[in-house]
């Protein structure tokens, strides 16, 4: 009786090491494949694709499966890497993670795995789908990585398994120990993708001159000085270099004023410039059906990764989403996703273009 064919991705990590191990132990013809996405050294001198690399071919001869290594660092640099530099130079604050699901994980890596005469594609991500390619939450609350693929497709997530979407962190980890698998303990990855735990700011600006200017108040007083507009981001504290000015509050990034090149704080955490209620997102994606044009509904909302869902008045209108939070929403940012939900249910989501 011929197997059928999945094409995991693997990253080095115990998430996709599980799911290729669990798809395995159902009776799939399991191929690994490493997307090696990124080929620069950080500032050690360390690439850090030559160590992911070698923890996959050690998991694959731990579980017994063929493995590729490939290369979409062209594709990546042209589809997402260069997005993510105009962003940064408009002054918004991009998420590359999302653009790689829809333009490498889920367009390069799909299209890969289906020239290998695959029925399915995997990878780690905790979420869950259904048979109608609707994109659901993971199990885990915790590491939910929905809000990280709402531009998938339906037709696309149909064509894709999910392996530990149903477990959490801890069951995950605990089977990888129990087969014995080489990266069972292996530390999550943090940070930008391709950037890793390095040094931001550093790493910026390898790619982007700094235009440092003056820190102000929403009056113009200048009360400090900014390295570039582009390291700082809404809502921000940590890292201005400036004082409480004797009363003890903290300063917070409010705004930012390019055509001068300033950078807009204010003190105290409850500022009202630091909240909004409105905001209208560009780049819609709807993974399955779209809403009406011009009809109201209400839904949850995440305006970043980890935020508590929060209640919102939904209009799909033009191309456009707008957004009506029914409680002020602090640090509202231009550049970020804000992903809508109907329960477990993802329904898609856009861009931030800007707040109100």
């Amino acid at each position: 009786m011929k197997q059928h064919r999945v094409v995991v991705g693997l990253s080095g990590g115990v998430d996709s090491a599980v799911s290729a191990l669990l798809l395995k132990e159902q009776g799939w013809d399991v191929v690994g494949v490493f997307m090696n996405n990124w080929e620069e050294t950080d500032e050690n001198g360390v690439c850090p694709a030559v160590d992911d690399w070698a923890d996959v071919r050690a998991v694959c001869d731990k579980i017994d499966i063929p493995y590729y290594s490939v290369n979409f660092s062209k594709a990546y640099m042209e589809q997402v890497f260069e997005l993510f530099l105009r962003e940064y130079r408009a002054g918004r604050t991009p998420n590359p993670d999302v653009l790689c699901n829809r333009e490498i994980k889920f367009k390069q890596f799909l299209e890969l795995a289906l020239q290998l005469e695959a029925e399915k594609m995997a990878t780690g991500h905790f979420v869950r789908t259904d048979g109608d390619g609707h994109l659901l939450r993971g199990a885990d609350p915790n590491k939910d990585q929905s809000y990280f693929l709402y531009m998938v497709k339906a037709d696309q997530l149909k064509k894709a398994v999910f392996p530990v979407g149903g477990l959490t962190k801890a069951q995950v980890r605990e089977i990888a120990e129990r087969r014995g698998l080489p990266v069972s303990h292996k530390k999550d990855s943090t940070g930008v993708c391709f950037i890793g735990e390095r040094n931001f700011k550093r790493f910026l600006q390898q790619y982007l001159p700094a235009q440092p200017g003056e820190m102000v108040t929403p009056e113009g007083q200048v009360v400090g000085r900014h390295d570039g507009l582009m390291y700082y981001t809404l809502g921000q504290r940590r890292g201005l270099g400036i004082g409480g000015c004797g009363d003890g509050r903290s300063w917070f990034v409010a705004d930012k004023d390019l055509a001068a090149n300033r950078l807009i704080v204010v003190q105290g955490e409850d500022h009202p410039m630091l909240y909004s209620r409105e905001a209208i997102c560009e780049d819609v994606t709807w993974v399955a059906e779209e809403p009406e044009q011009d009809r109201p509904f209400r839904c949850t909302c995440k305006y970043r990764y980890r935020q508590r869902d929060q209640e919102v008045e939904a209009i799909w209108r033009g191309g456009e989403l707008h957004l009506t939070a029914m409680t002020p929403q602090r640090a509202v940012t231009p550049g970020q996703s804000a992903v809508l939900y109907q329960g477990e249910r993802c329904l898609g989501g856009g861009i931030v273009r800007e707040k109100r």
